[in-house]
């Protein structure tokens, strides 16, 4: 049996990490995770933050976020093996093999394809996905909340679209 955490537990965690970054005793700063790609990307390849701009200018945010993702990997990790008891590594989600195929390779580009318009669709409005639903709604910035509503949209209308086939047993 899969224990699940609370809703109500989730979302007082989640109100105590969003105190903790935004604090001047925490990370002093919004919850974000894209930056973190050409931040890395910089460090993969070496690349000057003199001579490109941007990388000077996230030096710091892309530092920190790449922190947080891997204190979210490591989180993730804990809370499934030692709270929920539900780790398990797999690359098609039981939810996918049932109503869509069974394919690895298709999982991968749809995942692939989505993330990627997703990702382009949130920094068209100034910002990435996690910083726009966790920090920009905990501001009430209209930016993140006109991102949210398009993204709640998009989601309804895609999953009834894209899962319209009957579920098939797994």
């Amino acid at each position: 049996m899969i224990r699940r955490i609370p809703w109500w537990a989730g979302g007082l965690l989640m109100a105590l990490l969003l105190l903790f970054t935004f604090s001047v005793f925490g990370a002093d700063r919004p919850i974000g995770a894209s930056t973190y790609v050409p931040y890395f990307a910089g460090l993969l390849f070496n690349l000057d933050p003199e001579q490109y701009g941007y990388l000077k200018q996230i030096d710091g945010a892309g530092a920190w976020e790449g922190v947080m993702l891997l204190g979210a990997l490591f989180g993730g990790f804990v809370t499934s093996v030692f709270i929920t008891k539900s780790f398990r590594f797999s690359v098609i989600p039981t939810a996918w093999k049932k109503y869509k195929n069974g394919s690895v390779l298709s999982r991968l580009a749809w995942s692939f394809a989505s993330g990627f318009f997703m990702i382009i669709g949130a920094r068209l409005a100034g910002g990435c996905t996690s910083g726009h639903f966790l920090s920009g709604m905990s501001q009430t910035a209209v930016s993140a909340m006109i991102f949210g509503g398009v993204v709640m949209a998009t989601l309804l209308i895609t999953g009834r679209l894209f899962y319209k086939k009957e579920a098939q047993d797994v």
